[in-house]
């Protein structure tokens, strides 16, 4: 006598596709989630570049000025009516611009140090994504740019 064949129950395709459904979500959701993340990190990072980029640039400005022209004062207003974005300079205060005669200005180097005028801006770029501040355990990232150029006014021996 032959056994009866045992009857399996036939699973179709559209019964597998319908069980991952919901894996394919929550992969979906965390890949997402980590994607958008380093994105957010990228671009406030960039930012933060840009904003480090125009604060050199501010202190180029105020030590030509003052290669030129050596007076604090007026170093610390060129600095500031450099540039209105992406930082607002003229609401810095002068506590943030650091201008300072080095040396014997006539000279280039002394002891490796540079000698002339220097101009030193901080800043403290604020982060725009709070949880990127918070991956970072800051919300502040503090920028500093330092120039120094040679005085030229008065005319060097």
């Amino acid at each position: 006598m032959c056994p009866e064949p045992i009857m399996k129950e036939k699973v179709t395709l559209k019964q597998v596709y319908h069980k991952e459904r919901g894996q394919s979500l929550v992969e979906l959701a965390l890949t997402l989630l980590i994607i958008l993340t380093l994105l957010a990190g990228t671009v406030d990072l960039g930012m933060a570049f840009f904003s480090y980029v125009a604060l050199r640039d501010a202190a180029q400005e105020g030590a030509l000025y003052g290669s030129i022209n050596p007076d604090t004062d007026g170093i610390r207003d060129r600095v500031k009516s450099s540039s209105s974005t992406p930082i607002d300079f003229s609401a810095f205060p002068d506590e943030d611009i650091g201008v300072q005669i080095v040396g014997n200005a006539c000279q280039g180097l002394t002891n490796g140090e540079p000698n002339g005028v220097q101009v030193t801006v901080t800043y403290d770029y604020i982060l725009t994504m709070p949880f990127i501040g918070a991956i970072l355990d800051t919300n502040k990232i503090p920028l500093t740019a330092s120039v120094t150029d040679t005085i030229l006014t008065p005319a060097c021996p």
